[in-house]
């Protein structure tokens, strides 16, 4: 007769235990390792994106000029906010 484990004994009861158990564990393991992968190309880049450092090169340019004495404070000051605009436009606003 059979009961309770449909005829499958001790030996195939645990088997399937360990199976199951291994099933679980291996999705649980894809859905942990998915999340990550998630959340590390989700992240972003740290780094600053090159047109903001084309204006930091930019600026840093204009600032060794003006220190050199190349160009007046007047001529600094109008090239500033010119890249201060540009620098608004790129962004978006």
């Amino acid at each position: 007769m059979m009961y309770g484990n449909y005829g499958m004994g001790l030996w195939g009861s645990l088997v399937m235990l360990v199976g199951g158990l291994l099933l679980v564990g291996l999705l649980v393991g894809l859905i942990v390792v998915g999340a990550l992968l998630l959340a590390r190309y989700s992240k972003g880049s740290d780094e600053p994106s090159e047109s903001a450092r084309a204006v930091q090169s930019a600026r840093q340019v204009l600032s060794q000029r003006y220190a050199r004495g190349e160009i007046d404070e007047n001529e600094y000051t109008q090239r500033l906010n010119v890249l201060d605009a540009t620098e608004l436009r790129r962004r978006g606003g």
